[in-house]
C-alpha cells in the first residue's frame, strides 16, 4: 500500500494505492469549526446534495445514473472531529478494469455534479425537493428519544459538558429545523464552498499521476484556506464529587452512561498507553468490566468503554436493570481504582496488545477504515500504521498504570427504564 498527500493549495489530495479491492472510493470532505446553530442546516444540506441535482432532479434519476456507472454508490454524512464539524460526500465505483475504460472519469463527473451543480431555482434550492427532506428530518428528530442507546449518550454529554462541542446533538435540533428555507440553505451552501477547509481522499488500484490529473481538472478550487483552530477541546477540571443524574424512560432496559475526564495527559499517552488502558478496562473482548461486572456479577446486559481523545474524555456504557444502577457504578469505580493501584498483569497487557493488532488487521481489510486512518493521520499529525504497531508494542505496564491515574470519573447518567420489574 502506497500513500501520497499533496497540498494543492485550495485543498489536500490524499491518494492511497492498493490492489486489495475491486472498487475505487472517493471522499470529498469539508470542515470548519463547529457552531451549534449550524448543525441542523448542515445536515439538511448534505442530504439535499445527494438526493437531487440540476441534472438529476429526483432520487429515481440519480439511481438510474448510478446504474449506468455500473452500480456506483453515493453516500454522505456529518460527524464531529473535536472542535470541527466534518461533512463527507462519498462515491464508490468499480475499477475500470472490471467495467470499461473511462468509467472512473464519468463517475468523477457525477460526483462533481452532486457537489457543484445542485438543484437551484431563483437563487434558492428547489423547494419541492427540500420539503421532502425537511419532513423526513422532522420525523427523525421527533423520534430521537426512541433510540435509548443514542439518547442516553446525548444526555450524558449535555449533563457533563453543557455548551461545549461534545454536548452538541449531531442529529440536529427541531427549533433550528423550523428556520430553514430554500434561500438560507443555498446561502449556507455557498459559504461552505467558499470558507470550509477541504480534502479529497481516493483509494483503490489507481495510477497516482492519472488520478491527480483527473482530480485537478475536475475540482479546480481557487480559494486558499488554512486551519486556524485546534481540533482538541480544552481540558476541563473533573468534579471533586461525581455528578449523578437519573431520568425516567418508558422502556424495559435502563441505559447507563458514565463520563470520565482525562487530565494532564500527553499526546503520546492518548495514542498509546490510554488505548491499551481502555482495552483492558472495557474496550476488549476480555476486559475487566466485561468479566467482573457483566459475567461474574451479572449486573448488565452489555458494558463497554471508549476514549474520546479529542474531547479529553472516556465514556463507559452499559445496559442494566434499574435496581442495579448503584451496584454497577460502584463496581466500575472499583475496576478503575484497581488498575490505578497496579492490580493489572502483564498478561492483561499482552492480551490488549494482541487485541489492538487484530483491530489494525481489520482496519486494513476495509477501504473506508483505511481512508479514515490516513485522513485523521493528516489532520491530527498522528503516526502511520507501522509506527503505531511498533510504539504500541513498546508500551509498558507502568505506562498503563500511570495513564490510568489521569482518568477521573466525573458524571454518571442513567436513562432509567420505568418498565423494569422490581424484585
Amino acid at each position: 500500500m502506497e500513500y501520497i498527500n499533496k497540498d494543492l493549495g485550495s485543498y489536500h489530495l490524499h491518494m492511497i494505492k492498493t490492489d486489495k479491492f475491486k472498487t475505487i472510493k472517493v471522499k470529498v470532505a469539508f470542515r470548519r469549526p463547529i457552531v451549534k446553530e449550524e448543525i441542523t442546516i448542515r445536515n439538511i444540506l448534505v442530504n439535499f446534495l445527494v438526493q437531487t441535482t440540476n441534472k438529476y432532479k429526483t432520487r429515481r434519476d440519480l439511481a438510474i445514473k448510478a446504474q449506468d456507472l455500473y452500480a456506483a454508490a453515493v453516500s454522505s454524512k456529518n460527524d464531529r472531529i473535536g472542535n470541527y464539524i466534518n461533512t463527507e460526500i462519498m462515491l464508490s465505483i468499480l475499477n475500470d478494469k472490471y467495467t470499461e475504460e473511462g468509467n472512473f472519469k464519468k463517475a468523477l463527473d457525477f460526483l462533481y455534479d452532486l457537489i457543484y451543480d445542485p438543484n437551484v431555482i431563483d437563487n434558492g434550492f428547489d423547494d419541492s425537493q427540500l420539503q421532502i427532506i425537511l419532513k423526513s428530518a422532522k420525523t427523525s428528530l421527533e423520534g430521537l428519544k426512541e433510540d435509548s442507546n443514542y439518547y442516553s449518550l446525548i444526555r450524558l454529554f449535555e449533563v457533563m459538558d453543557n455548551d461545549r462541542p461534545s454536548s452538541y446533538r449531531l442529529a440536529g435540533y427541531l427549533e433550528d429545523l423550523e428556520k430553514i428555507d430554500s434561500k438560507n440553505l443555498y446561502k449556507y451552501y455557498l459559504e461552505l464552498l467558499h470558507k470550509d477547509l477541504m480534502d479529497i481522499i481516493v483509494i483503490g488500484d489507481i495510477d497516482f499521476e492519472e488520478c491527480e490529473e483527473l482530480i485537478r481538472s475536475k475540482f479546480a478550487q481557487k480559494t486558499f484556506k488554512k486551519c486556524r483552530s485546534s481540533y482538541y477541546l480544552d481540558e476541563v477540571k473533573p468534579r471533586v464529587r461525581k455528578r449523578v443524574v437519573i431520568e425516567k424512560d418508558d422502556n424495559n432496559q435502563s441505559k447507563l452512561a458514565i463520563g470520565a475526564r482525562l487530565t494532564g495527559i500527553t499526546k503520546y499517552e492518548k495514542n498509546y498507553p490510554l488505548t491499551l488502558y481502555n482495552i483492558i478496562l472495557g474496550g476488549g473482548d476480555d476486559s475487566k468490566l466485561f468479566r467482573n461486572v457483566r459475567e461474574k456479577n451479572s449486573l448488565c446486559y452489555y458494558i463497554n468503554s471508549v476514549p474520546q481523545k479529542l474531547d479529553n474524555t472516556l465514556i463507559i456504557r452499559a445496559g442494566i436493570d434499574k435496581k442495579n444502577i448503584k451496584k454497577t457504578v460502584t463496581l466500575v469505580e472499583k475496576e478503575m481504582n484497581n488498575i490505578k493501584k497496579g492490580k493489572v498483569s502483564e498478561s492483561d497487557l499482552k492480551t490488549a496488545k494482541e487485541f489492538f493488532a487484530t483491530a489494525i488487521d481489520s482496519l486494513l481489510e476495509s477501504q473506508a477504515g483505511i481512508m479514515d486512518h490516513y485522513y485523521m493521520m493528516s489532520l491530527l499529525k498522528t503516526d502511520d500504521i507501522e509506527t503505531r504497531l511498533k510504539k504500541m508494542n513498546e508500551v509498558s505496564l507502568a505506562d498503563v498504570i500511570k495513564v490510568s491515574k489521569k482518568v477521573k470519573l466525573d458524571t454518571v447518567y442513567c436513562l432509567e427504564g420505568i418498565n423494569n420489574e422490581e424484585d
